[in-house]
């Protein structure tokens, strides 16, 4: 066997993977680097589902990697879409508290935003509500000035055209069946003569604790695939300006049917969080035996569906429902009628339970020797695909022999 050689290889061709070998190539220009991904391209999932959001970081614990991250990640994945030619637009976001139960809600995102250091947050009356949003439904909103939309497929396509200029190399349709440590570190199995790779890093994603698994770690956790269902708004819809948010239920690490413009034109409204039959399982009737079998042989997904039944029987309601998500969308602007939208895309979002039933609220990303394993990545990871790259940079020079 004549495996071709680097000094690091990334699992995982998603926003995450990319801004961890741009921030690799740059912090150690003397590595030789690929990116292996099994797609035909760069960002088929996650990332090229993504709804295009730069979140300003108001949601996250105080302290976590998410607000850290998100915050500093933010203002990097600006620079870098103004340094390269990819759209963005600071548009501005509403989160609107449509009832009086929803304020003391309302007003802890606030104070954790502030907390978090965002600048120019306010809570707002129904009166400044509709000079942003005329047709929003608000009895009090929080009002995000510096939150941004852009395009996280044209940002992935930037960060591999510049991953290549340095150097790396992007290594599409190219699976990871298996992976050997060996004296020089690892060998990963790709079909022919495979991958030699002195240090590795896994951002795979929607199949990264598997790929940990392949490693021969034993994570105690398990991915969920919960998938998101869009609907757009039609042409000639003009009810809705830029970004109108609902407040967010804390039961739940997902934010609510919201209304979102897109950089490219249009809107989208949603998505909803469903569990998902397949990892990949972007349509209702995707299933696959071997995902659903992983899922029903751990614990920590019974403990977890008892303890959100109500809340998936809901989005589940909702997701075969039309006239659900029409009225879930009412909340937010009452004057949408069924005939301002139509059935859009879908994406599908990895989220970790752990043994104790818990959906992580917290990127979890873990060591082992010579390696990297970025197990938990959900939304806001795109906004901090940049901070996280930089990150694991810090960890691989500290830590990678």
């Amino acid at each position: 066997m004549n495996a071709k050689s680097y000094d690091i290889g990334i699992i995982g061709g998603g926003i995450v993977g990319l801004g961890t070998a741009l921030a690799l190539v740059a912090r150690f220009p003397r590595w030789s680097l690929a990116v292996l991904d099994k797609e035909p391209e760069v960002a088929r999932h996650q990332t090229g589902h993504n709804s295009g959001v730069i979140h300003a970081g108001i949601y996250y614990r105080p302290g976590s990697h998410k607000a850290r991250l998100c915050i500093e990640g933010g203002r990097l994945l600006q620079e870098f879409c103004r340094e390269n030619g990819v759209p963005f637009d600071r548009c501005g976001k509403l989160i609107a508290a449509t009832s009086e139960e929803e304020l003391p809600r309302l007003e802890n995102l606030y104070e954790r935003g502030k907390a978090n250091g965002i600048e120019g947050l306010e809570l707002i009356p129904p009166e400044r509500v509709r000079e942003i949003e005329p047709h929003a439904n608000a009895v009090r909103a929080l009002y995000s000035p510096n939150t941004a939309i852009t395009d996280y497929g044209r940002v992935a396509s930037a960060m591999a055209e510049k991953i290549r200029e340095k150097g790396g190399e992007i290594l599409l349709s190219c699976p990871v069946s298996g992976i050997l440590r060996t004296g020089g570190g690892f060998l990963l199995e790709t079909g022919g003569d495979g991958i030699q790779c002195r240090r590795l890093v896994n951002c795979a994603g929607l199949q990264a604790d598997r790929v940990a698994r392949m490693m021969g770690l034993h994570p105690d956790v398990l991915l969920l695939p919960f998938r998101g269902e869009y609907y757009d708004l039609v042409p000639g819809c003009r009810l809705v300006r830029n970004l109108i948010y609902p407040v967010a239920d804390p039961q739940f690490p997902f934010l609510g049917v919201h209304f979102t413009r897109k950089i490219g034109g249009g809107f989208e409204a949603g998505p909803n969080a469903v569990l998902a039959f397949a990892r990949e399982g972007y349509g209702f009737w995707n299933v696959r035996w071997k995902d659903l079998w992983g899922m029903f042989t751990h614990p920590g997904f019974w403990t977890m569906a008892w303890r959100y039944w109500h809340i998936q029987a809901y989005e589940l309601y909702r997701s075969l429902s039309r006239r659900a998500f029409l009225k879930a969308l009412q909340k937010l602007v009452p004057e949408l009628e069924d005939r301002d939208i139509a059935p859009g895309g879908a994406g599908v979002r990895a989220q970790i339970v752990t043994r104790q039933g818990l959906l992580a609220d917290d990127f979890i990303i873990a060591e082992s020797r010579n390696a990297v394993n970025v197990l938990n990545a959900p939304s806001p990871a795109a906004t901090a695909s940049i901070a996280i790259g930089n990150y694991i940079a810090d960890l691989a020079a500290k830590n990678f022999e």
